[in-house]
């Protein structure tokens, strides 16, 4: 998995008040904890902490963090992060939370799929519908993938592709079942105007045709 460090500063004072001052100060504030472990309340800089996610879905991205300690010191914890609180009014992240990692303990992470190729059947004029995004697996922190790659190029209308599909490690344990569809191939679906113009178009050729028909009797005759 992706890993990227984050510098954190323990927090001793709680509160609303003292969240929104942080908040202003251009820190977010954030809990450490895990199994055995006391929480330890930390601040983290924002703009820094955006800047290494760059772009990336926060949770499940293994974080590196480096706390500072009251001597000087500073102490590093493997984590993952759980969750995260988004303000969404002014859409920026207000909270983190940060699980502590051991390597010889088997983690549970929603893995991205990073779907590749265009499907033969978009040619054809099919559509391309993406049903799930991502798949939950379990294993040892360093076996676990960054992502999984899923080829759809060879997808026509009328084609799925299921959690079954998916090529990933032995060491790694897919929890979502089989026969759930990840991608699917479908015949486009026209609009409204799309059919009501088909339908207009038949009409005419069928005019076209009753009226041909009947030059047709008239020169017999």
């Amino acid at each position: 998995m992706k890993t990227i460090e984050v510098e954190a500063y323990p927090r001793t004072t709680l509160g609303t008040s003292a969240s929104r001052r942080l908040r202003r100060q251009g820190y977010m504030p954030a809990v450490f904890y895990g199994p055995g472990v006391e929480p330890v309340s930390l601040s983290v800089k924002r703009d820094e902490f955006l800047k290494q996610l760059a772009g990336e879905r926060p949770e499940g991205t293994f974080v590196r963090l480096k706390i500072e300690g009251g001597s000087g010191g500073v102490s590093e914890k493997l984590s993952v992060i759980k969750q995260v609180q988004v303000d969404t009014l002014k859409r920026s992240l207000v909270h983190a939370d940060f699980y502590e990692i051991k390597m010889d303990r088997e983690l549970t992470v929603d893995l991205q799929i990073h779907f590749t190729g265009t499907p033969k059947g978009v040619e054809e004029g099919g559509e391309v519908q993406l049903l799930k995004r991502e798949v939950r697996v379990s294993g040892l922190p360093g076996s676990l993938p960054e992502f999984v790659e899923l080829d759809i190029s060879g997808l026509d209308i009328g084609d799925t592709l299921m959690v079954g599909d998916l090529s990933i490690e032995e060491n790694v344990r897919v929890l979502d079942g089989e026969d759930v569809a990840l991608v699917a191939v479908a015949a486009m679906r026209m609009t409204k105007e799309e059919m009501i113009g088909e339908e207009v178009a038949e009409g005419e050729g069928e005019a076209e045709e009753e009226a041909g028909g009947e030059q047709g009797e008239e020169r017999e005759e």
